[in-house]
């Protein structure tokens, strides 16, 4: 085995945590200067400890460390080692910062919960978009959406997040009687979710094409060797009511070239059927690469 091969896993641990440290200062800065300010609840443990701290002002960071025992001992058993690890640094690192930016007092960035749920919500976004990219977690609830996207593949890591966030926002909107807050803070669970999914699956996703069609050779030609030089996949099909024998072309290509394949399958059968739907992680030969996935 070569020296540098014998690198690489202590390299890929290197950039792994680094980009845990920065994405944890980057979600404390969005807490701090733009979200508590703003009395934005914090989706997750966060606003489960902002709760607990608005009835007996205990240190916010400290709360997110003790209530999450629990749940990194269940997430232990489900995710190994390895994932445990990087998750109480991604949970210890972040705390530490929030709890290390409120001892400075920091001026709030805006006071205009607007501005703060949206700006909040985006800067805190990216900072956990880092963390989950590397594959690693700030704890609570992100476990728990990991485990319910074992059984719910099709739904997005960020989606389910906004769902449990949603619960403890409500939660947070009845224990305090703070039902204007709770609303803002709904505008930054869903603006944080939406940055989520655009750091972990990308801003501009890929789409999958169905395309039936008489002329499904022609079709695969002008695909393959005409403008959009697309590889394609024939699948064999049998319509419900004819029963004859139909080839389906299967092809994934960026959003953007949709409408240059649309013009192509209307120009060689106007009569085809084409179904888009959004394709996420896709991996190979003119996709992002497979090998270089954590």
């Amino acid at each position: 085995m070569s020296r540098e091969t014998e690198k690489s896993p202590l390299v890929r641990h290197l950039i792994q945590y680094a980009a845990i440290v920065l994405g944890s200062f980057i979600y404390a800065l969005g807490f701090q200067l733009f979200m508590l300010p703003n009395n934005i609840v914090a989706g997750g443990v966060t606003g489960v400890a902002m709760i607990i701290n608005a009835f007996t002002h205990w240190p916010i960071g400290l709360m997110v460390i003790l209530i999450n025992i629990p749940i990194f001992a269940y997430g232990w058993r489900h995710f190994g080692l390895e994932f445990l690890l990087a998750s109480v640094a991604g949970m210890a690192i972040s705390s530490a910062f929030v709890d290390l930016l409120a001892m400075f007092n920091l001026p709030a960035a805006t006071l205009d919960p607007m501005l703060a749920s949206i700006i909040g919500g985006v800067i805190k976004g990216a900072g956990l978009g880092m963390i989950y990219y590397v594959g690693a977690t700030t704890g609570g609830v992100d476990i728990v959406a990991k485990v319910l996207r074992q059984k719910q593949p099709h739904i997005n890591f960020g989606t389910i997040v906004m769902m449990i966030d949603i619960a403890i926002i409500a939660a947070y909107a009845i224990a305090l009687h703070k039902l204007e807050s709770a609303m803002y803070s709904m505008i930054a669970m869903f603006v944080v979710s939406k940055v989520i999914d655009a750091a972990l699956y990308g801003i501009d996703n890929s789409v999958l094409c169905y395309i039936i069609s008489e002329k499904s050779r022609e079709l695969t030609q002008e695909i393959i060797n005409g403008t959009m030089h697309r590889g394609v996949t024939l699948l064999q099909g049998e319509g419900a009511y004819s029963h004859a024998p139909k080839k389906v072309i299967l092809c994934v290509i960026k959003r953007t070239q949709i409408a240059a394949l649309r013009r192509v399958v209307r120009s060689v059968d106007e009569h085809a059927f084409f179904v888009v739907s959004d394709a996420k992680n896709v991996f190979g030969k003119g996709f992002d690469n497979i090998a270089e996935v954590k």
